[in-house]
C-alpha cells in the first residue's frame, strides 16, 4: 500500500510503484477531472500540481509522489472560486474544454510563482496543447487572474459586464 497525500486528503492505494499517478487518481481514485491526453507528458492534460509545482501526471510513478503533496483540479479551490478558474470562466475559455483542467494547474502555478506575469512568461510557462487553439483566451485569463489592486471578484465581474 502506498499512502499519498491528495488534495490535502490522505489516500491509500494498492499500486505498483512504477504505475503512472493519472491511473492511480484516475482509475483508483475516480478523479477524472485530470486528463489522459498522449501519454509521453507532451500535451499536458495530465497536468497537476506536486508540491505546488506542475508535473505531467502520466509519466509520473505514483511512488515519486509519496509524501509529497498533490493538487488536482478537484483539489484546486472546493468551490470553483481560485482566481485562475473566476478568470477562466469570465472570459470563457474553454472550447471543448478537454485540456483545461491541465491548463489551468499550470497557469495557477505560474501565477503563485511570478504574481505578475508578462507574455513572455505565460509562453514560456505554458506548454500545454490545446487543440481548439484557444491560447489567446488562456493568455488573457491568466492576466485577468494576476491582476492586483481590486479583488479579482470584482476585477472579473468588472470584465463581463
Amino acid at each position: 500500500m502506498l499512502q499519498l497525500t491528495i488534495n490535502d486528503k490522505s489516500h491509500s492505494v494498492d499500486a505498483e510503484p512504477e504505475m503512472p499517478l493519472l491511473w492511480v487518481l484516475r482509475d483508483l481514485l475516480g478523479m477524472t477531472g485530470t486528463k489522459f491526453g498522449c501519454g509521453i507528458a507532451q500535451c499536458g492534460a495530465c497536468t497537476v500540481h506536486l508540491d505546488g509545482e506542475p508535473v505531467r501526471s502520466c509519466s509520473y510513478p505514483v511512488s515519486a509522489a509519496v509524501g509529497r503533496k498533490v493538487t488536482t483540479i478537484e483539489g484546486l479551490s472546493a468551490d470553483g472560486s481560485h482566481p485562475v478558474q473566476l478568470a477562466w470562466k469570465a472570459l470563457d475559455v474553454p472550447q471543448c474544454g478537454y485540456c483545461q483542467s491541465g491548463q489551468i494547474l499550470a497557469a495557477a502555478a505560474l501565477i503563485q510563482r511570478i504574481a505578475k506575469p508578462t507574455d513572455k512568461d505565460i509562453d514560456e510557462a505554458m506548454t500545454n496543447i490545446c487543440r481548439c487553439g484557444t491560447y489567446q483566451r488562456i493568455r488573457a485569463a491568466i492576466h485577468l487572474a494576476a491582476q492586483t489592486g481590486k479583488g479579482v471578484g470584482s476585477v472579473i465581474h468588472m470584465s463581463t459586464v
